[in-house]
């Protein structure tokens, strides 16, 4: 029997295994949910097995044989990308898939206009992105689905490479007309006594709560929430203050209101943004020429979109393993 599979259907097969649904699986790689539902068929149909158990309300499942099968379409679609970047290296070329992982927090801001200029000078490449949170960029470069992350230093794991492009200090961000927002500057104990309001995602809430723990001072959490700009229009209407290392162009939140970004001073380190990625990626022609984009663009004019970044010069041998508390 001549098995027939496209690696478009391996790449969906893919994602609905590590999402456990078509819906989401769809959302990942950019088709229609009916297409996925085909691909998975068409594949089952062909091995002549059940790959999923379809639970009702509760999404897919793999079975023992689909747990296998998965495993081997994850290996050729590694292989597949190998050639396609042996065939760009022989050529000199910058071509081919590339996807780009970035910070939900602030990927509204910075990830566009890199895009922009990245495939302007190489029309050739196939730019995908995702905008995740902290976690899910990790996993997603340990299993190979993105080929580089632009994040925050935040408990970067030793088996993973960050390049430092800028740093960002920290700020309060309150109303106008809240009582520190005159203040030239601001620490943890000036901060305590008011409501706040928190980002909470994975590994940023630790970071932003990090300048109360050194001080044994307990924040007046009133309100949490995990988009960035919900937190900004809470803050511009007066529901607390927020901490923030991002400061965009324009003092504004999504609702038009306006906000006042105060440094913060005291325990609460800088974060550095930055690239993050796999062991030996930048083999890959298409993945060096975007992090060397990457560091042109942050050099020659900040990050972009940002306000308060400041670049990061590359030392020889940047690209290091970091572990940040």
């Amino acid at each position: 029997m001549t098995l027939r599979f496209t690696l478009r259907q391996l790449e969906y097969l893919v994602a609905v295994a590590e999402t456990g649904s078509i819906a989401t699986a769809a959302d990942r790689v950019n088709v229609s949910s009916p297409s996925i539902s085909v691909a998975i068929s068409q594949i089952e149909a062909q091995l002549g097995l059940m790959l999923f158990l379809r639970r009702q309300a509760h999404g897919l499942a793999l079975t023992q044989a689909g747990r296998q099968v998965v495993e081997q379409a994850r290996l050729v679609l590694e292989q597949a990308e190998r050639l396609n970047g042996m065939a760009a290296q022989i050529s000199g070329q910058v071509r081919g898939p590339l996807h780009v992982g970035c910070m939900l927090t602030f990927a509204q801001v910075v990830l566009p206009h890199l895009r922009r200029g990245f495939v302007d000078a190489h029309p050739e490449v196939e730019f995908q992105q995702s905008e995740e949170h902290q976690t899910h960029l990790i996993e997603g470069l340990r299993r190979g689905r993105l080929d580089v992350a632009l994040t925050y230093d935040l408990e970067i794991p030793s088996d993973l490479r960050f390049e430092p492009l800028a740093i960002l200090p920290p700020h309060a961000v309150m109303a106008p007309d809240h009582p520190m927002a005159n203040r030239t500057s601001v620490s943890a104990e000036d901060l305590a006594p008011y409501p706040m309001v928190l980002l909470d995602l994975p590994l940023s809430s630790d970071y932003l709560l990090s300048g109360f723990g050194g001080s044994k001072l307990r924040p007046k959490i009133v309100e949490r929430s995990k988009d960035m700009g919900v937190v900004r229009s809470l803050v511009a209407n007066g529901f607390g203050y927020s901490i923030a290392n991002m400061r965009p162009e324009t003092d504004q939140a999504p609702d038009g209101k306006p906000l006042c970004f105060v440094p913060l001073v005291g325990a609460m380190r800088p974060t550095e943004v930055g690239l993050l990625l796999a062991e030996g990626a930048e083999a890959v022609l298409t993945i060096r020429a975007f992090v060397d984009h990457c560091r042109k663009s942050v050099l020659a004019g900040g990050i972009p979109g940002l306000r308060n970044a400041q670049p990061v010069p590359r030392k020889s041998g940047s690209i290091s393993a970091k572990s940040s508390a």
